[in-house]
């Protein structure tokens, strides 16, 4: 299972507190997902890294719909973002939003740490750790995002592709 925590942050701030405590830099990443239709609490994403000229299909089923934090979460690699589109797009499926974003990783033991600036909307800090043991995940997540300065109040709960169809809604 694959467990999580958004923040809301300040990029700069939060990138000297994640490496102020050990944190080892693992990638910068360029993506871009497009999530296709999908009723919730299930997601169908494809994902292009660009300068890692990598691609990925994910299907994730969000455990607790309320929160967006527990993810059941299946991906493979494929050889072509393009074509994989095509594919899902013959099938039936239709984009529903486009998510750009620069992300570092940074891990330190078993917690991830995702820092994105995604386009039109700021910049997000990602804790997780993927665990059986959902409490125990939590904890981790909680006791590492205390470390850091982050509580509750800096919790962004909601997925990337509803912010920014909530934005594009208000436009």
């Amino acid at each position: 299972m694959e467990v999580e925590v958004k923040f809301r942050v300040d990029f700069s701030s939060a990138r000297r507190a994640i490496e102020s405590i050990g944190a080892a830099f693992v990638r910068e990443e360029i993506q871009e997902d497009v999530y296709l239709s999908a009723p919730l609490p299930e997601l169908l994403r494809v994902r292009r890294i660009g300068n890692l000229n990598r691609s990925f299909l994910t299907y994730k089923r969000i455990a607790d719909p309320g929160r967006n934090e527990e993810f059941d979460e299946l991906e493979v690699e494929v050889s072509s973002f393009e074509t994989t589109l095509e594919i899902l797009k013959r099938l039936g499926f239709k984009e529903d939003v486009v998510v750009k974003k620069r992300r570092l990783v940074y891990r330190l033991g078993d917690v991830t740490f995702e820092l994105s600036e995604v386009e039109g909307l700021g910049a997000f800090l990602d804790i997780e750790v993927i665990s059986d043991d959902v409490e125990e995940a939590k904890r981790k997540i909680w006791e590492t995002a205390r470390g850091l300065g982050l509580g509750e109040e800096d919790v962004e709960p909601r997925l990337y592709q509803e912010l920014i169809r909530e934005k594009m809604e208000r436009m």
